[in-house]
């Protein structure tokens, strides 16, 4: 068995994540993979530190300690990727999947069976539609209708999206219609969207007061006051030193952009 096999022995999970972040490998593929890249990687770290060893004339076991160091931290994060993508396709899917649940619902009250709509669903919907696709082509290679749901439910790394496919393969197993439960879920999570709306309205309201007084008063009152001092003092203020001011006011502004965008709700009105 190679290291890659192995490795990938001692990951069950990684099968469900590679399918839920949409990465079309085997575990032992993608391990193989990982492990080659963290190797390259560590090389070429282990080739700089080597230039920097001969210029200092320092020992030639502290290449080997950087490339083995080097080659466990790029590995660590090859392998964190299945994890990153699924939160992205995660915020993805959350951003679209109640008016997903809401178009099958239609068609379902309209009186089309549940695969018909299942599978005029897998046509739209941006990434909810895709594991709709899946749900279709599992039930067109013989999949019955119920673990073809199953499939989708382990692997979606939507939370909203496993409530949808769960009630709907929970209806089907006991036999009741399945729009009922459905557009109880889907209430369900139009009403938590629109709690996370709230919240945000009271975590934009401090935040805004937060950057009024960092990025806007504090740096209007503190340039004004050291250009005050400093002309008291005869002190000679340059371009550079105002350029400099002007770097750290646009990192700040650029940190209260990304903090606003973090905290925005991860949905489509």
């Amino acid at each position: 068995m190679s290291l890659a096999h192995s490795i990938a022995a001692r990951m069950p999970d990684l099968r469900d994540k590679l399918k839920g972040a949409g990465i079309d490998k085997k575990p032992p593929e993608f391990v193989g993979e990982s492990l080659r890249s963290g190797f390259v990687m560590a090389l070429m770290m282990a080739i700089l530190s080597t230039f920097f060893v001969l210029q200092r004339q320092l020992s030639l076991s502290i290449v080997f300690l950087v490339f083995t160091a080097s080659f466990g931290v790029f590995f660590s994060l090859m392998l964190q990727r299945p994890t990153v993508a699924m939160r992205k396709r995660e915020r993805e899917i959350d951003k679209d999947v109640l008016f997903a649940g809401r178009f099958l619902l239609v068609k379902l009250n309209s009186g089309k069976p549940l695969i018909n709509a299942l599978f005029e669903a897998s046509e739209s919907y941006g990434v909810a539609g895709e594991y709709f696709k899946e749900i279709v082509k599992d039930i067109r290679l013989g999949t019955s209708l119920e673990d073809a749901l199953e499939k989708a439910y382990k692997t979606t790394p939507s939370k909203k999206f496993r409530k949808i496919l769960f009630q709907i393969n929970n209806a089907l197993k006991i036999g009741v219609d399945v729009s009922q439960p459905l557009e109880a879920t889907l209430e369900e999570i139009s009403y938590e969207q629109f709690i996370e709306i709230q919240r945000y309205g009271k975590k934009l309201n401090s935040v805004t007061m937060f950057y009024l007084l960092a990025a806007i008063v504090a740096p209007s009152l503190g340039i004004t006051l050291f250009s005050i001092v400093a002309s008291i003092m005869g002190l000679k203020i340059d371009m550079p030193v105002f350029l400099v001011i002007l770097f750290f006011l646009s990192l700040l502004q650029l940190m209260f952009i990304g903090i606003i965008r973090s905290m925005r709700p991860n949905l489509n009105i």
